[in-house]
């Protein structure tokens, strides 16, 4: 028998639904609050939520096991399938000694590259057979979702066995051409780690890595490239250089010339990713991509990554792409206002010279 928290739940995630916001808030001291095109947009006919309520919410969703887990150690992850219509990532945390809850809606169908509006250049990343994919951007910049579509172009074009890992599942695909076995960390494996490390005995052609979280998975991951496998992977930085200074720098001194020189040889691309505001409502994404060549390989392994921008930059007949010329397009096209491209930009000087062009 439902309790009535767990029906207050399904009525503001139906609610989340049918509005097609991105999140819910649910906050001691405030009413629930949905995420509409980038805003948030408090439901001011709902009641002002008290810790009691919170509480409640937590403790419906989880079984007694995880609760108990949370409450060890103060935020769990997990996901939530509202009856086939929808799922939803869920994050509970503490914060000043009440709980919150946040849902993030995931749509049950996974759109296409096209449908996202994303770079077609992105397709090849879908043909190779071997090699590592980055991709990266803030959070909530619709990672997750790339990284979806692309898995799923695979699993429509290809007979292969992929395997992902995930915290926790967001998108479930549906086997086509390909086998596809997803794993959910805590539930299926104890880490990312160990599990990448698995699947060197699970005979996969394509893995792909929810998150990169510390040395020992980027290891993995990188050595999984080298030895015959597609691997996908996301990253929380801003740009291509960065994120190949993240992975480097997370290494001791004496191991970073090792892993430059397995990034040059195993890296295909990073896409790094932002959603913009559109000028008539909605988000549109701004993609810088990196496709690794000679240059840029050369680049990673004599560590003058830092110079990785100007061959971005100059590469643009090869289908590389800079943020700003993404963000400048955009705006040419009235897709986004000049405002809200200067303030995504990390060379905003650079970028209004573009747009005056």
């Amino acid at each position: 028998m439902p309790t009535n928290n767990n029906t207050q739940i399904k009525e503001l995630l139906e609610l989340t639904f049918k509005e097609q916001a991105s999140d819910l808030h649910l906050s001691v001291g405030h009413p629930p609050i949905i995420r509409i095109s980038g805003g948030l947009v408090p439901l001011i006919k709902k009641k002002t939520l008290t810790g009691k309520d919170t509480d409640a919410f937590a403790k419906d969703l989880m079984t007694e096991e995880s609760y108990q887990r949370f409450l060890a150690e103060k935020e769990v992850d997990f996901s939530y399938d509202l009856e086939g219509k929808a799922r939803f990532r869920v994050n509970i945390f503490f914060q000043r000694g009440s709980i919150s809850l946040a849902f993030r809606l995931i749509p049950s169908e996974i759109p296409t590259l096209e449908e996202l509006s994303l770079p077609p250049i992105l397709h090849e990343f879908t043909r190779a057979h071997q090699g590592f994919v980055l991709l990266t951007g803030p959070s909530s910049h619709g990672k997750s979702t790339t990284l979806a579509s692309l898995i799923n172009e695979i699993n429509n074009q290809r007979a292969d066995h992929i395997i992902t890992i995930e915290d926790p599942i967001e998108y479930v695909f549906k086997d086509n051409r390909s086998v596809v076995d997803q794993r959910e960390v805590y539930q299926d494996t104890s880490s990312f780690a160990r599990a990448l490390k698995s699947t060197f005995r699970q005979d996969p052609d394509v893995i792909m890595v929810g998150e990169m979280r510390d040395p020992e998975t980027m290891a993995t991951a990188i050595t999984a490239a080298e030895t015959g496998h597609l691997v996908f992977a996301t990253l929380h930085t801003n740009s291509a250089s960065q994120t190949i200074h993240r992975i480097v720098d997370s290494f001791p001194p004496e191991q970073q010339s090792q892993i430059r020189a397995q990034l040059s040889g195993s890296l295909l691309g990073v896409v790094s990713q932002r959603l913009i505001p559109r000028i008539r409502g909605g988000l549109v994404p701004a993609c810088e991509v990196m496709l690794s060549n000679p240059a840029i390989a050369n680049l990673i392994r004599e560590n003058k990554i830092h110079e990785i921008p100007m061959v971005i930059e100059t590469s643009a007949e090869t289908g590389m792409i800079s943020l700003n010329r993404a963000l400048a397009l955009l705006v040419k096209q009235k897709e986004i206002s000049l405002e809200n491209a200067l303030s995504y930009s990390l060379n905003p000087i650079e970028l209004r010279m573009m747009v005056k062009r």
